[in-house]
């Protein structure tokens, strides 16, 4: 009877002290009378409420208090030909086990005799995300129509203006115009955002090793967004041709096979402050909501899926391998998923786009019917363009690769392009039958009605100067490639062509090359003939001949820049059109007809960049002109069109350029000076008063940078480390030694060594062949050592008021030691 007493006390004080500690996580509360789990994070940002009533679906989520979720909430299921199944409406009664780390949502089962599922849902908090943890079990090998790993029916299409992939892409919600308009993906992670508010939600989405996430995005019953998130073991087909999006269809991917086992997927769901996480900092002139919501939609829609990074986009499934410019919309997007996306893209256009001759085919597209007969490939989508060979697609991709390294910073990667590269290189090299420096096309002249470039429908051919002076850019860019690879006579060899194209090019055209006196311009292309065309005011070909530096005679470039001025000015254009005067009737197709329709004169921003990186040295205010004018038009229509009328100014065209953010990009290459390098962040801004105070971070290869910009005075800063100078700089800090790269090039360097490992501030007053003047403001002991001096040159070098005078090595080195307890100034003077 005692020992009987004493239990009970014990059980009762043991309850009471169980109570006041309460073992049940905080920030989970599980209603048993209501059969509903309410979990919420500790910023009380975020809340999830399971109701496990009659079914198991999360029927509220709310984001800071609002519920995005439409009536039927989140929920998992599949569906075979003749039914769907769901947790909505399990089998079972499910069971709910509370235990330390979160609570636990198991027996949900649903199926038939054909394919019967159980599922186990777990959740739990972690900071302030809530993970939730998706783990099922087939009980038998067999095909289903579709999957939902899980499926997310959001209230209405404007719940969100769009959702950022992981993979760099995104779904912009308003292109999903009717009922089942769907936009599937091989990826699952997204974070969805409305652009005047900070409530953010991010998905992110893991699975096991071996097992292929996709996802689908769809106009769904009664207006609302749903949202598809699937698990297979093999990645998802497509269900019509290559499609990635399809029209008033909801199922977008083909059956998938599931094989008896398990398969799982870990979400875990986040509150964002969109506002400050994709802040493009302080843009003192420019308008900063523009430019971050510009690259956030058109810059990103040009990402059709993994492996397929371009500019049409998703809408139209189309890609143009003849465009130049994908990995610089990603230097100026900052964002590491697009930079791993564009690598893969490379990678696979490598393997499936190239023939062994070293031709890149020029477009990807989800069916045939835009292709030369014959050359479409229905397992790959590569193909030739039916208008012509666009030998643009040589130069696009090397100019591409060459750029994604300065990204990816990997050598490996960048080997593995070398012998691809130089194929594409080799293949257009050849076509130099008359043997003038200029390099051919695949057609000969306007009876052929064919096109060689981007300007699919204007019959250029023989030697065209666009494709040309885009070659110059690709064998300058490729020759640094080689010679960082290690193979200096390569490198000689491809800059040896480019000076002898530069050469070529630049001769009037009686001499054979394209400069029109007459009219101070650059034509257009020489028909094997001898007749020369498009001595009309072509915007690309004159752009691209300053930009990509083939010309740089400072009154030549006067010239062109005045001219297109005048006349955008006259007109009062937002921004340039692809011509000033109209091609002649026999130089354009039936659709170019009359001018300036279409490609006879219409505005096409996609080649923005080159015009604003040609005015960025000669006219920083004109550069800057077309850049604001590019964002007054995004936030009137969103850019949402292939081009602009030049008679109206408004959007035409059924397909929508991600190119047209390519100004924007050019803001952040060409004026703020953005120079990723694969060893070094480096600066070459052009910087105007307007601008000064610009202030934003930069990432790059997992390293965040802050970036200062005012006119001649630059910094950049990243942990441990910060440089300032007056003039184009490139800076690296590894370990204790930061390496400086005078004006961002590679033949001087300085690094400078802290012993101790402490923080080194650099500012960099001069930096000329004769002297040099640096200050180091934090206090430290240093190890200096300058390379690439002339070898064995004399110098004076003072440090604060003691000179000493030294003398470079035979290998051009130069080492001092120094202690600085406060700022100290070093200046080294040549020839003394």
């Amino acid at each position: 009877m005692k020992f009987s007493l004493c239990l009970s006390a014990c059980l009762f004080y043991f309850q009471l002290v169980c109570d006041a500690i309460d073992f049940k996580p905080k920030g989970i509360d599980h209603n048993p009378a209501m059969k509903t789990i309410t979990l919420s994070t500790p910023d009380s940002k975020l809340a999830i409420m399971i109701d496990y009533a009659r079914g198991c679906v999360i029927k509220k989520l709310d984001l800071n208090g609002k519920n995005k979720l439409a009536h039927s909430g989140a929920y998992t299921g599949f569906r075979t030909q003749q039914e769907t199944f769901s947790s909505a409406n399990p089998q079972h009664k499910v069971r709910v086990t509370e235990n330390a780390d979160g609570i636990t949502v198991s027996n949900i089962h649903f199926g038939n005799t054909d394919l019967g599922v159980d599922e186990k849902w777990d959740f739990r908090l972690e900071d302030n995300s809530i993970v939730w943890e998706i783990t099922r079990t087939y009980d038998q090998d067999t095909q289903i129509e579709e999957l939902s790993l899980p499926k997310w029916n959001f209230s209405n299409l404007s719940t969100w203006k769009g959702g950022i992939f992981d993979n760099g892409g995104m779904v912009w919600c308003k292109y999903l115009k009717q009922e089942n308009d769907t936009y599937g993906v091989h990826t699952g992670g997204v974070t969805f955002w409305n652009e005047h508010s900070p409530d953010a939600l991010r998905i992110g989405c893991n699975v096991v090793a071996g097992q292929k996430l996709a996802a689908k995005y769809s106009h769904g019953e009664n207006g609302t967004f749903a949202v598809t998130q699937s698990v297979s073991e093999k990645p998802l087909q497509q269900r019509y041709h290559l499609s990635r999006f399809v029209a008033q269809k909801a199922d977008v991917f083909a059956p998938v096979e599931v094989k008896k086992g398990t398969v799982s997927i870990t979400l875990a769901l986040k509150y964002v402050d969109y506002l400050k996480e994709y802040s493009r900092g302080e843009l003192p002139g420019i308008d900063a909501e523009a430019v971050r919501e510009l690259m956030n939609t058109t810059g990103r829609y040009g990402v059709v899926d993994n492996n397929i990074v371009g500019a049409n986009g998703w809408l139209t499934n189309w890609k143009c391998l003849h465009e130049p410019f994908f990995a610089q919309i990603g230097m100026a997007l900052n964002d590491s998923n697009y930079v791993k996306n564009m690598s893969a893209t490379l990678d696979q256009e490598r393997d499936q786009a190239m023939l062994p001759n070293g031709r890149v085919l020029s477009r990807w597209h989800n069916v045939s019917g835009d292709e030369i007969p014959g050359t479409y490939n229905t397992e790959t989508g590569y193909y030739e363009a039916k208008w012509g060979y666009t030998v643009d697609s040589q130069t696009g991709y090397v100019i591409n690769t060459g750029e994604q390294f300065a990204l990816n910073g990997d050598i490996g990667w960048l080997r593995g392009h070398q012998t691809s590269c130089e194929k594409a290189l080799d293949w257009l090299i050849k076509r130099d039958s008359n043997q003038n420096g200029i390099f051919e096309m695949m057609n000969n002249g306007l009876g052929e009605q064919t096109a060689s470039d981007w300007l699919d429908i204007v019959w250029a051919s023989f030697e065209n100067a666009f494709v040309n002076a885009q070659l110059y850019e690709a064998l300058i860019r490729w020759s640094a490639c080689e010679r960082t690879l290690g193979n200096p006579q390569k490198a000689d060899y491809y800059a040896g062509v480019g000076k002898k194209l530069k050469e070529a090019f630049n001769k009037p055209v009686e001499e054979g090359g394209f400069w029109l006196p007459a009219k101070k311009q650059y034509v257009y292309w020489r028909d094997r003939d001898g007749s020369v065309h498009g001595d009309n005011l072509v915007t690309p070909v004159n752009f691209a001949a300053i930009a990509f530096g083939i010309c740089d005679d400072p009154e030549r470039i006067a010239f062109i820049l005045d001219q297109i001025e005048e006349r955008s000015e006259a007109e009062k254009l937002f921004h340039w059109p692809l011509c000033f005067d109209s091609f002649k009737r026999e130089e354009v197709s039936d659709g170019n007809w009359p001018f300036p329709k279409y490609e006879n004169g219409d505005i096409f921003p996609t080649w923005g960049y080159l015009g604003v990186r040609a005015y960025a040295k000669y006219d920083k205010d004109l550069a800057l002109k077309y850049i604001r004018n590019i964002l007054k038009q995004y936030k009137k229509d969103g850019l949402s069109s292939q081009r602009y009328s030049r008679a109206t100014q408004l959007g035409l065209g059924d397909d929508i350029l991600a190119g047209i953010c390519t100004s924007i990009t050019a803001l952040y290459r060409d004026i703020y000076g953005l120079r990723p390098e694969w060893n070094r962040m480096g600066l070459e801004p052009n910087m105007v008063a307007s601008l000064n105070g610009a202030k934003f971070p930069y990432i790059l290869r997992g390293t965040t940078y802050q970036v200062e910009l005012r006119v001649d005075d630059y910094q950049l800063s990243s942990e441990g480390f910060s440089v300032r100078g007056n003039e184009s700089f490139g800076a690296m800090k590894t370990k204790n030694t930061l390496r400086f790269y005078p004006h961002n090039r590679e033949e001087v360097m300085m690094d400078i060594e802290e012993l101790a490992g402490q923080r080194i501030d650099l500012v960099v007053d001069l930096w000329k062949e004769d002297v040099i003047s640096w200050r180091i403001t934090s206090p430290g002991e240093y190890k200096i050592t300058l390379k690439g001096l002339p070898r064995g040159a004399a110098y004076e070098l003072w440090m604060d008021d003691q000179v000493q005078y030294v003398q470079s090595s035979e290998e051009g080195l130069l080492s001092l030691n120094r202690i600085c307890k406060s700022t100290t100034r070093l200046v080294l003077k040549k020839g003394v």
